[in-house]
């Protein structure tokens, strides 16, 4: 099975890449949503690290949201929306499969370059989509990306009318 690694997204569309990467570096601390025993949805605070081309989600020993993920890998990421009302970098939502690091020394290595205690859980991201939301006029502007599709440009008004997929590509 193919892995998509951060690498592999920032190299297919380095500009929005960019633009995610710094929305999630505008706070350290994000929601994280997985899937409970029964299937209902756990919405969870999470500290993200992009380094080594990887998506990092480091847990504490034994949480729930960690067990969430042993058991079924599906999870979407969600920045900070921040203080205020409005969001004007607009709002990221990353979504895909976490996959544990066992290897201890890999674990090792990871805790001492980021001065992480141990024991904890260490997941990296398995990318299946990408997307940012800003607003613009009267239209929300979906950017999305996809490892099986290019970037795209949704625009949806305020009606009934279905989304409309912007011709040129606008800013990340």
């Amino acid at each position: 099975m193919t892995h998509t690694s951060w690498e592999v997204f920032a190299r297919a569309e380095p500009e929005f890449a960019a633009a995610v990467r710094a929305r999630f570096a505008q706070y350290p601390h994000h929601v994280l949503a997985t899937l409970r025993k029964d299937g209902s949805p756990r919405a969870s605070g999470l500290n993200v690290d992009i380094r080594g081309g990887e998506l990092w989600l480091g847990m504490m020993p034994g949480s729930m949201k960690a067990r969430d993920l042993q058991r079924d890998p599906r999870f979407a990421l969600h920045t900070n929306p921040g203080a205020g009302e409005t969001m004007p970098d607009g709002d990221v939502r990353i979504s895909g499969r976490a996959v544990e690091l066992v290897d201890p020394p890999e674990l090792h290595r990871y805790a001492e370059e980021t001065q992480t205690p141990h024991p904890f859980h260490l997941f990296y991201a398995d990318l299946t989509e990408v997307v940012r939301t800003t607003v613009r006029g009267d239209d929300l502007v979906l950017r999305t990306w996809t490892p099986n599709h290019a970037l795209r440009t949704l625009l949806r008004g305020n009606d009934d009318e279905p989304a409309r997929e912007e011709d040129a590509p606008g800013p990340a």
